[in-house]
C-alpha cells in the first residue's frame, strides 16, 4: 500500500487544505491564497494543493477546488484548457541527426510561435492568412463560438481562428524527447490562446461585478464567484467547455505539424506515431463525482489522475518530464501536479539567472539560449524529482522523458 503523502492545514473558519508538498518549497503568499480559497462557503470537503503549487492570481496555480452551487472563474484561470500532448514514435535516438538545429528551425516554421507586432496583423505567433486545414477545424468550433459571442459581443474581436494551431509564449513549448529506452517522443504544451484568455478575463470581471452588486466581503476580490442557476454561471460553463475543446484541437493541430516537420527531415526514416498518445488539460473545470456527491472541480495547474488514467507532468526546458498513470487518490480529487511549478517570478528570474547559467542548465538541448528565455530557465522551477516524490501516492511513472530539442515562443 502506498504511503499517504499529504499533510493537512486548516484555515480559520475555512475548509481543510490537503497539500502534497513534503520536501517541496511553497512560498507564504501561496499558503495565504490557499487559505483564502478554503474560506469560501461553497468549498466541498477540502482544497487540494499539488506539489507544484505556487502563487497565482486569486487562486494558486497547482490547486484543485471542488465546489457545490458556485464556481470561481479565477480558480480556473485565463489560459482555459491549457494542457499537454505527447506522442510516442517508432523512432530511436539513433534515427535522429547529430545536429538538431535544422529540425528546430523546421518546427519553428511549421508551428507559429511567440508574439510580435504587439499582437497585431504581422504577429509571427498567429496565422496571417489562415490555412484551409485550420479553417476546416474551426468550422467544427464556429457555431458554439457564435453562441458565446451573442452573450459577449466583444469576444468576437479576440484572436480565435488566427490562433488555432499556434503555440504562444511563456511556458508553452514543443519538444522532441527520448525516453528510458531511447525511444523518440514529441511533446507539447499550449492552451486556448487569445480567445481563452479573453473568455477567462471576461468572466472573472463578471464575477467581480456580481460580488459588488451583492456586497460580498471577500479576502481577495479575485475569488469572486458565479452562483449556480444564474445565466452568468451557465454562460461561463458553456464558454469554458468550448475553450477546452479549442485547446485540445489546438494541440492536435500543432502535433500533426511537428510530426510532419520531423518526417520531412533528411535522413530520418519513415515512422509511426500511434503507439501511445496522451492529450490532457490542466487548467479547466469538470463536473465529477467525489465522495459520493456530484460537484464541480476546478483544476488550475493540475491534471486529472483517476485510476488508470494517463497524464503528463513536464519539468522545465532542461529537466526530465514524465508520462504517468493515475492512482485515483480520492483525497486529491483524483488529481496530480501539472509540472514542476515556479520557484520565482519571471521578473526575479531575469534578475538573478545569468545567461551563462542558462546555457549550462540547457546543455545538450537544442533550444534558445538567449536572454529572452531566461525566465524559463530550469532554476526558475522547482526540482521535478522532489515534486514527483511528493506525489507518489497520486501517480505512478510509466515513462521518463528527457528533451533533446525544445522550441519556445
Amino acid at each position: 500500500m502506498t504511503e499517504q503523502r499529504y499533510e493537512t492545514r486548516r484555515a480559520t473558519g475555512g475548509a481543510p487544505i490537503k497539500s502534497w508538498t513534503r520536501g517541496v518549497p511553497v512560498e507564504d503568499a501561496a499558503w495565504r491564497q490557499l487559505e483564502n480559497t478554503a474560506s469560501l462557503p461553497f468549498v466541498f470537503r477540502h482544497v487540494a494543493a499539488m506539489p507544484d503549487v505556487h502563487f497565482g492570481i486569486g487562486a494558486t496555480v497547482g490547486s484543485v477546488v471542488a465546489t457545490r452551487g458556485a464556481i470561481v472563474p479565477a480558480a480556473v484561470g485565463v489560459d482555459l484548457g491549457c494542457g499537454m500532448m505527447a506522442v510516442q514514435t517508432s523512432l530511436q535516438a539513433s534515427d535522429l541527426p547529430t545536429s538538431l538545429a535544422q529540425l528546430r528551425t523546421a518546427i519553428e516554421k511549421a508551428v507559429p510561435n511567440g508574439r510580435s507586432d504587439n499582437g497585431g496583423r504581422r504577429d509571427e505567433g498567429a496565422w496571417g492568412s489562415v490555412p484551409e486545414a485550420i479553417d476546416n477545424v474551426w468550422a467544427g468550433l464556429a457555431e458554439r463560438f457564435d453562441r458565446i459571442v451573442e452573450k459577449e459581443p466583444r469576444l468576437k474581436k479576440s484572436n480565435h481562428r488566427s490562433h488555432l494551431g499556434t503555440l504562444g509564449t511563456g511556458n508553452h513549448f514543443v519538444e522532441v524527447c527520448l525516453d528510458e529506452a531511447q525511444q523518440v517522443w514529441v511533446m507539447l504544451h499550449s492552451g486556448s490562446r487569445g480567445v481563452g484568455n479573453a473568455i477567462g478575463s471576461t468572466y472573472i470581471e463578471r464575477a467581480k461585478e456580481t460580488a459588488r452588486q451583492h456586497d460580498r466581503q471577500l479576502k481577495d476580490h479575485n475569488l469572486a464567484w458565479l452562483d449556480a442557476g444564474t445565466e452568468d454561471f451557465d454562460d461561463y460553463v458553456f464558454a469554458v467547455s468550448w475553450a477546452q475543446d479549442f485547446a485540445k484541437a489546438n494541440r492536435a493541430i500543432m502535433m500533426k505539424a511537428t510530426l510532419n516537420a520531423l518526417q520531412k527531415q533528411k535522413g530520418i526514416p519513415a515512422f509511426t506515431a500511434d503507439k501511445m498518445v496522451v492529450n490532457c488539460h490542466h487548467n479547466y473545470v469538470a463536473q465529477e463525482t467525489h465522495f459520493g456527491e456530484e460537484v464541480l472541480v476546478t483544476r488550475k495547474g493540475a491534471v486529472r489522475a483517476g485510476y488508470g488514467e494517463y497524464g503528463i507532468i513536464p519539468g522545465s526546458m532542461g529537466a526530465k518530464s514524465f508520462i504517468v498513470k493515475g492512482k485515483g487518490n480520492p483525497d486529491s480529487f483524483c488529481s496530480c501536479s501539472h509540472g514542476a511549478g515556479r520557484t520565482m517570478s519571471r521578473t526575479e528570474a531575469k534578475k538573478v539567472i545569468t545567461l551563462a547559467e542558462h546555457k549550462k542548465a540547457t546543455e545538450g538541448v537544442e533550444c534558445r539560449k538567449d536572454k529572452d528565455v531566461i525566465d524559463e530557465s530550469p532554476r526558475a522551477y522547482k526540482d521535478i524529482d522532489a515534486v514527483m516524490a511528493a506525489q507518489s501516492d497520486l501517480v505512478e511513472v510509466v515513462h521518463t522523458l528527457k528533451q533533446v530539442l525544445c522550441v519556445k515562443g
